[in-house]
């Protein structure tokens, strides 16, 4: 027997080939900031789980032991998982915030071109990071590095002509609001 609900459900992956402008508009920078908070939150529990299976793998026995084997580990984790949520269209924090990620057409990302997004992402935290090596920064002075990157880099999205993210138009895809057909 089929269940008939009222609640919203997202349209097929193929759906919306071709995009209004309108709906290629970012959605407002605080909810994208919210759902990249969010998402932070949600990736502890990644990052528990996979720290969990390397160090079971590896035989660490101490946190700091293999430290770069881990770090390196937790990079093609999160590479796998934003990748395959991204192809789909959203992370369960983007589903949340009702925001998708689709190529510069409007269309579905590719598995390559979110592996693509993926690695543009990484200029939200490398840039401070590097910077703060040879500064022999202390780890208070690397955090306030990286939180004012991070608070410029989302500042900048101001001057891209659609309101992107810069990692955004470098990957050639774009954030848009989630679109709801009915049931």
């Amino acid at each position: 027997m089929r269940r008939l609900s009222s609640a919203p459900t997202e349209p097929p992956a193929g759906a919306g080939l071709s995009m209004s402008p309108a709906q290629l508009q970012a959605p407002p920078l605080m909810r994208r900031m919210a759902c990249w908070l969010y998402e932070g939150m949600l990736l502890f529990g990644v990052v528990f789980i996979a720290g969990y299976l390397f160090g079971a793998l590896s035989q660490t026995r101490h946190a700091l032991d293999n430290r770069h084997g881990l770090q390196a580990f937790l990079f093609v984790v999160f590479g796998i998982y934003f990748t395959w949520f991204w192809a789909k269209g959203h992370t369960l924090a983007m589903k949340t915030w009702g925001i998708r990620v689709v190529d510069a057409a409007g269309r579905p990302l590719t598995q390559s071109r979110a592996l693509l997004r993926y690695l543009a992402s990484w200029l939200w935290l490398l840039p401070p990071l590097v910077i703060s090596v040879p500064l022999g920064a202390r780890p208070l002075e690397s955090a306030v590095l990286v939180v004012g990157w991070i608070l410029v880099w989302a500042i900048l999205s101001r001057f891209h002509p659609q309101g992107q993210f810069w990692h955004d138009a470098l990957a050639g895809t774009r954030l848009v609001g989630a679109t709801h057909a009915a049931p």
